[in-house]
């Protein structure tokens, strides 16, 4: 196992979820490919991805956001509520990239979202990156997304006092690093812009996400735009 306790001896485990037999199958494919990522199932509705989750267990999730029965979403929400430990890693996908569901699939504990017409290598670099903790921000959209989401709802910004007092935990050099991460910069461009180390950097992100107790990077710049820290 690696060091995350997720990566067992089939490498990476992925269920794909999408309503398009034809998109499920390519991912499949695309993902199978790799020698250290294994495609354990797939799904066609929520319902039958947080049947299939629960039970299978795996590392990453790649759920659509529109599906009948039950929505990508809602799916999201069951499967991170559903007390699974370590909790698998979820990457919405979605045609347009200002899709209305993101943001709320980023609040409910997402790792992220990515377009599906991105190329090939994005998916397989997704998986990489939500198991390793550097969870793909899908960058320019991503941030966008947010922002626009919080400008439409001011009301998000400072609602939560108990986060603003976690929030007051952090160190000087804490605070900085998460307003980083908010920018959606890499361990290695933060290091740069710091004239740190980048193993400094890995330590301080670490931290950061501890006392905040939030899984990883992109629930970190949720976290970030929502208590006005950028």
């Amino acid at each position: 196992m690696g060091t995350d306790g997720r990566l067992g001896s089939v490498g990476i485990t992925v269920t794909v979820v999408d309503d398009q037999a034809m998109v499920r199958q390519g991912f499949a494919a695309l993902l199978g490919a790799q020698p250290d990522i294994t495609v354990v199932g797939d799904a066609a509705d929520g319902a039958a991805a947080v049947e299939q989750v629960t039970r299978l267990h795996p590392d990453v999730v790649f759920m659509d956001v529109r599906m009948p029965v039950m929505d990508g979403l809602e799916a999201a929400r069951r499967i991170l509520a559903s007390g699974l430990d370590p909790a698998p890693r979820i990457v919405m996908l979605t045609t347009f990239d200002l899709d209305d569901y993101v943001f709320e699939a980023l609040r409910a504990g997402c790792s992220g979202f990515m377009l599906k017409d991105a190329p090939a290598g994005e998916l397989v670099r997704a998986a990489r990156l939500a198991v390793s903790g550097e969870a793909l921000l899908a960058p320019t959209v991503t941030k966008r997304l947010i922002a626009d989401a919080l400008a439409a709802d001011p009301v998000r910004r400072d609602r939560t006092p108990r986060s603003r007092r976690t929030l007051a935990t952090l160190t000087p050099r804490e605070r900085e690093i998460l307003e980083q991460i908010a920018t959606g910069r890499s361990n290695q461009e933060i290091a740069e812009v710091l004239f740190i180390s980048e193993e400094t950097v890995k330590t301080h992100v670490r931290r950061v996400l501890q006392k905040l107790s939030l899984r990883d990077r992109v629930q970190a710049v949720v976290f970030a735009y929502e208590n006005g820290v950028v």
